[in-house]
């Protein structure tokens, strides 16, 4: 009757009864988390602008997903194991989506965007006091205590998308811990590291497609459908341009919901792979069988990754060689502090790529186009200008024929304008000091085709140590697993994270932020005059600090790194058995197990006495 039960219940589950589809499950929610969270790291520049908040807040904000995954990653990760880990991991997924939905919910709930400018969108020919003239009233000074924005409803609408990130850590929480200690439970040991590549490299797909979404989003005005954008003086290159930045969480919510469904058909418990459930197969015939499927799976394998980027084929690769030359515990720990020091210190490279600030005047440059090293209010102001009354801290740049950009119009000393929008031309600037009418249009200047090729250069160099990096990650995430007893790799893997958020993931966030604010050389003017997002950083500034500060806290990290390889090369680890030996002995213990179990329900024994002795 047992028996009936149970073929009945594996019927019934079908093919959601298998590991591969388990495993090609997971990997979708591993795309759709990473795609959520790509998409939230792309959109923040749009979310500062959009808010007028600073890079510290924005920070903050990046880091309460990390809040939300710690508020519940020790719990999930203790008690996970004692329930059914495919229903939460699709109850989490569908959270995630409803933090996305609630993080959108801000475009719905304030008014338009209205970014900085001195040119109003009715003005023509016959209205030109954004432009330099002598003796006139300026317009565009706040009326309103700069201490009253924060009373206003829209300037704490970034509350919002702080909470709806909670909730979306709070949904990830199950996923990983739950989810590969699942497939190490119910997977062959020596199928474990393919099996995690395979995970990885879905982690990698989401970004591809998060970024393709975020520039996609990035490209469309926030307010379109509700304003005319010819009337926009801005374009998406603008420091000021907002993206629709609530489409893109729209779809990562619709996207979230739809993978979480899969899960709640999963069993709770799956048969171990590759071990037989009928005890009257053949073994020669069964193991054949085997050996053709494997193969048939890396040929299905080497055709799913032909066009994914090097770090996505890094990942299998590397997944693939641990399981092919068994390697172990040991020799892996050694090949992922070598592989991960290479890479760290390939990345110095990064420092010798520089690309120089754009120049405008008063910040960056004098009006004489000499190069000056810190910001000073009063140099917003030279001679050509100082007639014309203008606004100094207002941002709506301007580039001039002599390749200098300028903080406005008025600031560049122009008298004329012609024509409408983005088009609009600024002519008789008394500051431009170059041949011709010194004529200038909107936006900043281009840096010219030296920055074009040195970002080839960058690309180039972080795809190599992007192969790098993914090589040093399988092995070293094998090495902690397999480090780890079975019944405790959910309870290790939520600590693991656990430590990740609180040293790194939540205070990271804020301390760079706060760094980079440091480097701000102008910052945005709200309309009521408080002080908004930065317009403008010093970029040597910006890079020596981004770039110097992870060196030196990754560099740190190699110390206790070493000590590791050193107490692995030390210690009998479990690594050093060989993976078929223990799947065979696994084999044999399940088909004890499995006769004792049959010993138990046959009625033949009537006491423990008489079944020890049978036993």
């Amino acid at each position: 009757m047992g028996d009936l039960e149970k073929g009945a219940a594996t019927h019934g589950a079908g093919c959601f009864a298998k590991i591969k589809v388990f495993l090609m499950a997971l990997t979708c929610a591993y795309v759709s988390k990473s795609l959520s969270g790509t998409f939230m790291s792309s959109m923040l520049t749009q979310i500062e602008r959009q808010f007028g908040i600073p890079t510290a807040i924005v920070g903050f904000i990046n880091g309460s997903f990390e809040i939300g995954n710690l508020l519940l990653i020790i719990f999930v990760s203790y008690f996970g194991m004692k329930l059914h880990r495919p229903i939460v991991i699709g109850v989490g997924c569908a959270v995630m989506g409803l933090g996305c939905f609630i993080i959108s919910l801000p475009h719905f709930l304030m008014g338009r965007y209205e970014y900085e400018t001195t040119i109003l969108p009715t003005s023509n020919l016959s209205s030109n006091s954004f432009l330099c003239m002598e003796n006139q009233t300026q317009t565009l000074n706040p009326a309103q205590d700069p201490a009253e924005c924060v009373k206003e409803v829209k300037s704490l609408m970034w509350i919002y998308v702080l909470v709806g990130n909670i909730i979306r850590g709070i949904g990830e929480t199950p996923i990983m811990p739950l989810g590969v200690s699942y497939i190490e439970n119910f997977a062959k040991s020596e199928n474990s590291p393919l099996y995690i590549g395979i995970l990885e490299t879905g982690k990698m797909i989401g970004p591809i497609f998060g970024l393709l979404l975020g520039s996609f989003c990035a490209s469309i005005y926030v307010d379109t459908g509700s304003v005319n954008t010819d009337d926009l003086t801005i374009t998406p290159t603008d420091i000021r341009w907002v993206g629709a930045w609530w489409i893109g969480f729209l779809v990562c919510a619709g996207v979230n919901i739809l993978i979480s469904i899969p899960f709640f058909f999963f069993p709770k418990t799956l048969p171990k792979e590759g071990l037989q459930e009928n005890v009257d197969g053949t073994e020669n015939a069964k193991e054949e069988k085997h050996r053709e499927k494997a193969k048939e799976e890396k040929r299905g394998i080497t055709k799913g990754v032909y066009n994914l980027p090097a770090i996505c084929i890094g990942y299998l690769i590397a997944g693939f060689m641990m399981k092919k030359f068994k390697i172990t515990v040991k020799t892996a720990a050694f090949l992922a502090f070598c592989l991960s020091l290479s890479e760290y210190s390939f990345g110095f490279c990064n420092f010798l790529i520089t690309c120089d600030n754009v120049p405008v005047a008063g910040l960056t440059n004098s009006y004489e186009r000499d190069q000056k090293p810190l910001y000073l209010e009063n140099n917003v102001l030279a001679d050509c200008n100082t007639r014309c009354s203008c606004l100094t801290k207002t941002w709506d740049p301007v580039c001039g024929d002599n390749g200098l950009a300028y903080m406005s119009a008025c600031l560049a000393g122009c008298e004329k304008s012609v024509g409408t929008g983005t088009n609009m031309v600024f002519h008789n600037c008394s500051c431009i000091q170059s041949p011709g009418n010194s004529s200038a249009v909107l936006g900043l200047c281009n840096k010219g085709p030296e920055c074009t090729n040195k970002l080839q250069y960058l690309l180039i160099l972080s795809g190599f140590l992007s192969i790098l990096y993914s090589f040093a990650a399988i092995p070293g995430y094998m090495v902690f697993l397999r480090c780890i007893k079975s019944e405790e790799k959910s309870l290790g893997i939520g600590i693991h994270a656990f430590c990740i958020r609180v040293f790194a993931g939540i205070p990271a966030p804020i301390y760079f932020g706060a760094l980079i604010d440091r480097t701000c050389l102008h910052w945005g003017t709200q309309k009521c005059g408080a002080p908004g997002a930065c317009r403008m950083y010093d970029i040597n500034s910006f890079r020596r600090i981004y770039l110097g500060m992870s060196a030196a806290l990754r560099g740190s990290s190699y110390l206790p790194a070493f000590v590791i390889v050193i107490l692995t090369r030390k210690f009998s680890l479990p690594g050093k058995i060989n993976s078929s030996e223990m799947e065979i002995a696994e084999m044999k213990l399940t088909e004890k197990e499995s006769q004792c179990t049959d010993v138990h329900r046959n009625p033949k024994f009537k006491n423990d006495g008489e079944l020890k002795t049978k036993l």
